[in-house]
């Protein structure tokens, strides 16, 4: 009921939003005084960018530290780890490829030429910084206390994966510290959630801001945006299905969509994959996933395999690139692919998480972070198909797990092989 009534009013804000920013574009025609006015409503936006800023270091180390010590470090849970791994980095490969490939294909922002905001000036990092050596030595941090104060994600990651290896290898002795970890992730998704409650009143100015400044036309850019992000995310579905009929066959794959419609559905309406997590557990147990392999993998999936957050990632980031004419070599592209193949990996499945990642990745490679409000307005409803594509994502990778260990149970599945080949019964019977 909760995640119902902030998805209404964040619905009403962007509708609010709209209301106001053409009533002041209309009211006050002259550019220059539109901008003065659209910076007073953004001053809301801007606190909310700052929230997510606050809650980057913690909420990537957190999450990122609890699904490496969920590992464990027997011979059984090192086997079957690593068979999920090698999956969530195909998955994620994927996804992230097929984003790269569509958006340029499609090209949503390609006619809005927007002007660079004032302060994309003092925040890009010189081309120089993109080249190997430099990504490279980057990826170090000199100081895990300093990559937290200066909100570097990538070197974040880096810690964490060290961190988290550690305190898998400590076995018992770590297991103290591992749930301290753990208290802290559940501590920063509940911050996250509320930050989020302040998402309707981003949305409202970030909506308002932008129409004052740009005319009501630049819905159009928005619907635009909105159909080709759900159009790419169908054929990413289309792939997740033919990987899933190629594991368990064309009925396998009837009776699992049947089985996680229900957390599909959930995920989509709440715009968070949290909230599907409990259902989709239940569910795929039903099917015939071991529970020692669902409780194993699927929270490994929430932080390593977000299949329509990854995707959203690269498309998002380069929807603003091309919003504000800044043209991306194949090179910097490929760059920006392998760069989030890691960053991803530290996103949670709450409402709107990828934000944080987009904002990081803007700043690598020259992009305005200010450009994160060009999709802030409508995030709510692009979230709500990216969740819905996590669930199924990390429903097919558990179930292919499951599959490769040779633990997944064909009972049920043999059961509605011989219902469907019963004689229908008859009207008598």
């Amino acid at each position: 009921m909760k995640s119902t009534r902030l998805t209404t009013l964040i619905f009403a804000g962007m509708v609010l939003g709209i209301l106001v920013g053409y009533v002041c574009s209309i009211t006050w025609p002259d550019p220059q005084t539109a901008k003065e006015i659209a910076g007073y409503i953004a001053l809301i936006s801007d606190i909310f960018l700052r929230l997510i800023k606050m809650i980057i270091a913690p909420l990537v180390f957190s999450t990122l530290v609890v699904g490496i010590a969920h590992m464990g470090d027997t011979a059984s849970v090192g086997r079957v780890g690593g068979k999920a791994l090698l999956w969530f980095l195909g998955a994620s490969f994927c996804s992230l490829a097929l984003g790269l490939v569509l958006v340029n294909l499609l090209g949503p922002g390609h006619n809005l030429n927007l002007p660079l905001p004032d302060t994309g000036a003092g925040t890009g990092i010189k081309t120089a910084s993109l080249s190997l050596k430099d990504f490279v030595t980057h990826l170090v941090p000199k100081s895990a206390v300093e990559a937290m104060a200066n909100n570097e994600i990538l070197q974040i990651v880096v810690f964490s994966i060290f961190f988290g290896v550690a305190l898998a290898a400590l076995g018992e002795k770590g297991k103290a510290l591992a749930h301290g970890v753990e208290q802290l992730a559940e501590v920063m998704l509940k911050v996250t959630g509320y930050v989020m409650n302040f998402a309707p009143l981003a949305v409202f100015a970030a909506v308002a801001a932008t129409i004052t400044t740009q005319g009501i036309g630049v819905l159009v850019t928005y619907g635009t945006f909105l159909v080709e992000f759900y159009l790419s995310l169908s054929v990413l579905w289309l792939m997740l299905l033919a990987a899933g009929a190629l594991l368990v066959g064309v009925g396998g794959l009837k009776r699992l969509i049947d089985l996680i419609k229900e957390p599909f559905v959930l995920a989509f309406s709440t715009a968070s994959s949290e909230a599907a997590y409990p259902k989709t557990l239940a569910n795929l147990e039903k099917f015939g996933v071991p529970n020692r392999i669902t409780s194993f993998v699927l929270p490994m999936g929430y932080s390593f395999n977000l299949d329509g957050s990854m995707m959203y990632c690269t498309f998002a980031v380069l929807f603003i690139a091309q919003a504000y004419d800044i043209p991306l070599t194949w090179g910097q592209q490929l760059t920006m692919l392998f760069l989030l193949m890691v960053t991803s990996k530290g996103m949670a499945g709450v409402p709107r998480a990828s934000l944080v990642v987009i904002s990081a990745t803007l700043a690598q490679f020259n992009i305005p972070e200010a450009g994160l409000l060009l999709i802030i307005g409508i995030d709510q409803f692009l979230d709500m198909g990216r969740s819905a594509t996590n669930v199924l994502g990390n429903s097919i990778a558990t179930v292919a797990v499951a599959k490769w260990e040779g633990q997944l149970s064909e009972t049920d599945q043999s059961l509605d092989r011989e219902i469907a080949a019963a004689p229908a019964p008859s009207a008598a019977e």
